[in-house]
């Protein structure tokens, strides 16, 4: 059975969880924090090598001054509380999207965080946090117009892999899997040029219900598929 390397996933469904069961909306976000917990060990103890989580998107600021302060201090905790576990178990964890305009003690436990495991190899945990992919491309595209310009770049050999360069996710493989959890389906600005060739699987139930089994489901249909990239499979080659 070939499994994804790398799996994504949109931790969608907090709110609605925590509004079917009469809760406020910040104790569906406190139960998305123990289901990511979760997660992370199923998906290392499954085989995954990369999980990539959207923890926190840049449109994500428009919401209620108090969600985005609470989602603040879930961040803040979470790295408090697990980072040290994540180390000892030789999760290396790498944070993808733009820090500039966060606040300093978060851009300060972010980079900690990835200081102190970047030599870890068991798994990589990517955070995909204040995040938008489309600000991602011009971001990069920002960057690569600045490097052609100063004569470090030949715009003439740009290539697909050398662009890639410029993205957040430089040096990350793209991802083989993304799961959306909610019965939503759709990226809402989420690795857009990465998912190019990315296998979909949408979950019905809400992110804090995510389970060891709902993620062994989504890899077990993952691997029932056949992925062509674009060409065809030996069999209808030989029709």
């Amino acid at each position: 059975m070939v499994k994804p390397a790398h799996v994504a996933i949109i931790m969608d469904g907090n709110g609605r969880w925590a509004e079917a069961r009469g809760l406020p909306r910040r104790a569906g976000h406190r139960a998305g924090v123990e289901a990511l917990r979760r997660t992370v060990r199923n998906a290392g103890e499954l085989g995954v090598s990369w999980l990539t989580v959207y923890a926190f998107s840049s449109e994500n600021w428009s919401r209620p001054r108090s969600e985005v302060n609470d989602l603040m201090g879930l961040l803040r905790l979470f790295i408090r509380r697990d980072l040290a576990e994540l180390h000892q178990n030789g999760v290396r964890v790498r944070i993808v999207g733009d820090r500039v305009t966060l606040e300093p003690d978060i851009k300060a436990l972010l980079q900690e965080a990835e200081n102190l495991t970047a030599g870890n190899t068991s798994m990589n945990l990517v955070i995909a946090f204040n995040y938008g992919s489309r600000d991602e491309i011009v971001r990069a595209a920002a960057a690569l117009l600045h490097d052609i310009q100063a004569g470090k770049v030949d715009a003439d050999a740009l290539t697909i892999e050398r662009f890639g360069a410029y993205l957040d996710t430089a040096g990350i493989p793209d991802p083989d899997l993304i799961i959306r959890t909610s019965g939503e389906q759709r990226l809402s600005n989420f690795l857009l040029w990465q998912a190019a060739y990315a296998e979909f699987v949408f979950v019905q139930g809400h992110w804090p219900d995510f389970s060891r089994e709902d993620l062994a489901a989504a890899i077990a249909t993952f691997s029932g598929r056949e992925r062509r990239f674009g060409g065809v499979t030996a069999r209808e080659a030989a029709l």
